[in-house]
């Protein structure tokens, strides 16, 4: 064997092993993007306004252990509160409540809560609570929940069966500087699975705006 055809088995050979090193490694876990990657286009995000019910699918049940349940959540911002009448209202729940700390404010939403099954019987119950929602900024940044001592009555926390709804206040903490936060529903996935596509709402209104523009 000529000094070109061995350098080209060997370059061939060489060749031959890096592939298979290449398929032998197992691709990046795909991870999907974190809430503030969102982009900051706020018209990306189709959120509910205030007074207007969107309405959501979760799925209880496994599709190999019995079948899969189907459940219509429907949510609902009733009212927006933010600035000096929220910590009234803070205040007024309890006087051990902290100020907000400089920058910041407190913004509570009066939300209504509503479960029905797509199907008779109804086996499952939902239990919801404040944990599944959270304020959100347009281009995605999460912040996170106040520490209260108590919280203005009543509040989102009961366990649900179709046909039952629930009214009741959740408290958010958020920077002065946000005029246009969100909110979003995130389900108890612990136990149950998520379908639906519209679960952001907005935390402002109209008048929210208009005075924060002044």
């Amino acid at each position: 064997m000529g000094l070109a055809s061995a350098r080209f088995v060997t370059q061939l050979l060489s060749s031959l092993l890096l592939l298979e090193i290449i398929s032998c490694q197992e691709p990046p876990a795909w991870t999907s993007p974190r809430l503030h990657e969102v982009q900051s286009n706020s018209s990306a995000i189709k959120a509910a306004p205030v007074g207007t019910p969107t309405t959501t699918i979760i799925e209880f049940g496994d599709a190999y252990l019995g079948g899969i349940e189907l459940y219509d959540v429907r949510i609902a911002v009733l009212d927006v509160v933010r600035g000096p009448k929220a910590w009234e209202m803070i205040e007024n729940a309890s006087a051990s409540n902290p100020h907000p700390k400089p920058g910041l404010e407190y913004v509570l939403a009066r939300v209504r809560f509503e479960l029905s099954a797509r199907n008779s019987p109804a086996l499952y119950t939902y239990h919801v609570d404040e944990t599944q929602f959270a304020a959100i900024a347009p281009d995605g940044q999460e912040f996170p929940p106040p520490e209260l001592t108590a919280v203005p009555e009543p509040r989102v926390r009961e366990t649900l069966k179709s046909g039952d709804s629930l009214e009741g206040w959740l408290v958010f903490l958020v920077p002065l500087r946000v005029s246009r936060p969100l909110m979003v529903f995130r389900e108890d996935v612990g136990t149950v699975s998520h379908r639906g596509s519209s679960t952001w709402f907005q935390l402002y209104t109209r008048r929210d705006t208009t005075a924060s523009a002044k």
